[in-house]
């Protein structure tokens, strides 16, 4: 018996074929292109997900050798705060606009100053960032009034992929938090931001808890992935809480970093949560009746990768070969700061005209100097995140590391001496897909629920533990790390103005 996790992700589609015990039958990706047809956009179309969902799901079931009759049921995760319009037959009006996109800032600015920020956090627990939904359908409002005017379903990523398997529109609190739509508190849609936005709420579909059964396979779409007519289909949720559910985060006092194209923290409570100053994310958990707080950074890994890029332009060079390099400088790269804020930031900081760069180089500098300092300036910037959530008295015990960083030794004691804290790794390196095949288990019956997933499916590989001496040096440079924004802020916005459209 096999449980399918598809994740929708910003560079392709991953999905695998997940075994009761843990183990992974089938692991396939396939790409996709994102457009930018404007400065600080980002869009993908809808077409290109499933087309690449139907392969990787053939190519799964054919690399397993399994029958779509052992697979017991599908669940998708995907990128969050995405928004997919509908018509009235259920056709997409226009490519997605991603969660990287930045072009509704002026109207997440405009609808603040209309309903008021002390009103946003009552109702949604968060303030009106730019990449959000709400936002983005102003934006759609106002500059592409056709389309708007045939808007009949709103969606998100994977709830589109959802719909192309059952025919259902469907979606749930975990991936809807990020809307500005839903009541965090009460797990349901807010009448009050959907009366501010003049909408209808009939354009928003069914909320559900992440683990409920919202359709199965239909014939056609059985046809065109493979699977079995009649596979029930889970909910899902979002990447990042699918993500954490993946990595083991099923009870409160656990915390997941997740450095990928953008950096997460992401910490479970089992209560609601709220910054006072919105600057932290309060969103549903996946897991039933629990929520939690999450911080983001835009360019994490993203930072790591446009290094690796710009300096492969020149010669070849590998991303070990980059952290090998690094081994080589002490900790707090002899004086040099990374502000790693290449698109913007969100968090802490909500400033899409942040600029990153390097802070205090001298000739004593190396290439080795300028990677570990990209990496120290990387981890800062969670760390910055982590510092924020232990302020609501968070009781953050353990620390467990995913995506591109945990694989590197050097960035593991990294993270765990800045963090001060145990950093550990789990087998569940597949993230948001491993996290989507559990929900699809724990919709069926498989599991029980979240906890008896991870305990039949997640096992410890590692763990890293702290050098104080070594945090110490890094807290001394954090605290340096941490004055720089606020003293550039307004060099920033000057630096903006010389920008050119992509």
């Amino acid at each position: 018996m096999s449980l399918l996790g598809i994740d929708i992700g910003t560079t392709g589609v991953k999905v695998i074929l997940l075994e009761e015990g843990g183990s992974i039958a089938a692991n396939v990706t396939e790409e996709y292109e994102t457009s930018t047809p404007g400065p600080l956009w980002s869009e993908q179309n809808t077409a290109d997900w499933w087309n690449a969902t139907c392969v990787a799901v053939q190519k799964a079931l054919q690399s397993s050798g399994k029958n779509n009759s052992d697979i017991k049921g599908v669940s998708a995760s995907g990128q969050m705060v995405g928004l997919v319009l509908l018509d009235r037959g259920g056709q997409p009006l226009r490519p997605c606009i991603m969660w990287n996109d930045q072009r509704s800032v002026k109207e997440a600015e405009d609808l603040t100053a209309q309903i008021g920020l002390e009103t946003i956090l009552a109702e949604t627990s968060n303030p009106m960032f730019a990449s959000f939904v709400a936002p983005k359908l102003e934006w759609v409002r106002r500059n592409e009034p056709v389309v708007y005017d045939k808007v009949r379903h709103v969606l998100l990523p994977k709830d589109y992929i959802t719909y192309m398997l059952t025919g259902n529109v469907a979606t749930e609190v975990s991936d809807a938090s990020g809307t500005c739509l839903l009541n965090i508190e009460r797990r349901a849609w807010s009448d009050a931001m959907i009366a501010n936005l003049g909408i209808s709420r009939e354009w928003l579909p069914d909320c559900v808890e992440s683990d409920q059964i919202v359709g199965e396979v239909t014939p056609e779409a059985a046809a065109a992935t493979g699977l079995a007519p009649g596979t029930p289909v889970v909910a899902g949720a979002g990447d990042q809480p699918a993500q954490s559910l993946g990595c083991g985060i099923v009870k409160p006092g656990l915390c997941s970093v997740t450095v990928g194209t953008s950096g997460v923290v992401f910490a479970q409570a089992d209560r609601h949560i709220r910054h006072p100053e919105g600057l932290l994310h309060a969103f549903c958990h996946s897991v039933r009746g629990q929520w939690y707080a999450m911080g983001v950074m835009l360019s994490a890994g993203g930072s790591f990768q446009w290094l690796r890029d710009t300096l492969g332009a020149v010669g070849p060079i590998s991303f070990d070969q980059l952290t090998r390099l690094a081994e080589d400088v002490s900790p707090g790269s002899d004086g040099l700061i990374f502000l790693p804020y290449l698109s913007g930031e969100r968090m802490p900081y909500d400033d899409p005209l942040a600029r990153g760069g390097w802070i205090g180089l001298t000739q004593r500098h190396s290439l080795a100097h300028l990677v570990r300092a990209v990496m120290e300036g990387i981890t800062f910037g969670l760390y910055d995140l982590l510092q924020i959530m232990r302020g609501l008295d968070m009781d953050i015990q353990s620390i467990y590391a995913s995506g591109g960083a945990a694989e590197s030794r050097l960035w593991r004691q990294m993270m765990a001496d800045i963090f001060n804290a145990r950093v550990i790794t789990t087998n569940a390196t597949q993230g948001a897909a491993f996290g989507a095949a559990m929900l699809a288990g724990i919709g069926t019956g498989v599991f029980k629920d979240a906890t008896e997933a991870a305990e039949a499916t997640i096992v410890v590989t590692g763990s890293t533990d702290p050098n104080q001496q070594s945090h110490e040096a890094y807290a001394r440079a954090f605290d340096l790390y941490r004055s720089l924004y606020p003293r550039l802020k307004d060099s920033f916005q000057e630096m903006a103005a010389f920008s050119t459209p992509d």
